[in-house]
């Protein structure tokens, strides 16, 4: 069974065109890449503190071919913002595909699920894109973001309610697994309308997909994580295929798009377009709550002003964005032969956008490594991308994050990092990055 998300190529080959007169790209001998020969991308020396490396790669080599992935890393804001505005030169084919390529065992797994997605949006480039993106931005477009702040705020408070009792039974409350992580998978559950499957498992089957197919496991650890990933698409295609859907659900949305040629939406398409939603809508944007928690807790009396001022909490929200995005990197491969950055790319190059890093580009952004919540150009940022693939829950995202950092500063006016907290283990994986625990006490 073909499973296009899955195709992959083995890190640190050669990447050739095949065409004549297209040139050909590889791994940089052993020291060209003077100190960054060192860098790995899933070490914990850049897990933890990224930045240093991006900084190294811009000022050194901002289209740096990384042996260990295979992939080309562009790290500056001219670049990268070039290569999103130009999907025709820089397709998205490979987006979702696997990082680490998937053992015969673990395929095995993923086809007796039944898993596969063909494109839907990430990874789309074809003319159906711009429709289905559509029927995704009708649901999370500003006026139904503005209607859902009521919804939001209700369970945000909800959530944070025992949190007082668990402090004062514990000594500490983890506002990861306990608050960050669920607020966005309940939100998404009312907005599309989703009642058939509780919040933990839905968590769980979005970290094991994002951890299959952007980390760097072992083949026992991909076993199980194929197992998840292969339950959520089954629920997913049983989701799509009952035909339950109210009319006016995403579900239902789905179910009446036409596709360019006037054909109804196939259901292994809509199980795609839903995959990257689900994900997208959760995932991710717990992992936004989580950084944003993180550093308003960590930095000096930022805690009780985002309690007490209207628009400091949206405004710390979008300059963690801009530092420490969630969505840290994105790929792209190269359709035809290019030059990008000074360096010449063959049709094939998969390039890597390092988004996180283009955040802090001194070109762009004055004082980088200051936190400022209210810089002029804020929002020049790519966390969310741009063009025609920027991301459609951009508002959403940003919304759910600053009203989940005014409840929680204001249920929990004296809040503080548990010893040792600063140092909290890091998701680490190709494409996203966030702590794995915020674990406050009464200060």
């Amino acid at each position: 069974m073909r499973i296009p998300a899955l195709d992959t190529s083995p890190p640190g080959t050669e990447v050739r065109d095949g065409g004549s007169g297209s040139g050909m790209a590889g791994p940089l001998p052993p020291g060209a890449g003077g100190p960054l020969d060192a860098l790995d991308l899933f070490g914990d020396g850049f897990v933890r503190d990224p930045h240093p490396w991006l900084d190294l790669l811009r000022s050194r080599a901002p289209v740096h071919h990384d042996a260990g992935t295979g992939l080309w890393l562009v790290s500056r804001h001219q670049d990268i913002r070039r290569v999103l505005l130009d999907p025709a030169t820089f397709r998205p084919d490979n987006a979702q595909h696997a990082v680490t390529p998937l053992p015969v065992a673990v395929l095995r797994v993923l086809a007796r699920a039944g898993f596969q997605l063909p494109p839907a949006l990430a990874n789309n480039g074809t003319d159906s894109h711009p429709g289905l993106r559509r029927v995704v931005t009708r649901f999370f477009n500003a006026r139904r973001v503005a209607a859902a702040v009521p919804v939001i705020e209700r369970l945000a408070g909800e959530l944070l309610e025992p949190s007082r009792a668990r402090i004062d039974a514990d000594g500490e409350y983890d506002l990861l697994t306990s608050f960050a992580q669920v607020l966005p998978c309940r939100v998404l559950m009312e907005l599309l309308d989703i009642r058939d499957v509780d919040p933990a498992t839905l968590i769980r089957w979005s970290d094991a997909s994002l951890e299959l197919f952007w980390g760097r496991p072992a083949l026992d650890r991909q076993l199980d994580l194929a197992e998840q990933a292969g339950e959520f698409h089954q629920w997913l295609t049983s989701t799509v295929r009952t035909g339950k859907a109210t009319a006016d659900s995403f579900l239902g949305a789905l179910a009446r798009h036409r596709l360019p040629d006037g054909t109804p939406l196939d259901p292994q398409t809509a199980v795609a377009a839903c995959f990257f939603v689900f994900i997208a809508g959760q995932s991710t944007t717990g992992q936004l709550i989580a950084t944003v928690l993180r550093r308003a807790l960590i930095e000096p009396g930022l805690w009780p002003r985002v309690a007490r001022e209207k628009e400091a909490a949206g405004a710390w929200v979008e300059e963690v964005l801009r530092r420490e995005p969630p969505v840290t990197t994105w790929r792209r491969v190269v359709a035809r032969p290019v030059e990008l950055g000074g360096v010449k790319l063959p049709t094939g190059a998969r390039l890597l956008l390092m988004l996180m890093g283009s955040g802090s580009d001194p070109e762009v952004f004055t004082d980088p490594e200051r936190m400022c919540p209210h810089r002029a150009n804020i929002r020049h940022h790519l966390a969310f991308g741009t063009g025609r693939h920027r991301c459609p829950g951009a508002s959403l995202a940003r919304t759910e994050a600053a009203v989940a950092l005014r409840a929680a500063a204001r249920s929990l006016p004296k809040a503080r990092l548990v010893e040792g907290a600063e140092g909290a283990p890091m998701l680490g994986l190709l494409s996203f990055r966030a702590p794995l625990r915020v674990a406050v006490a009464d200060g």
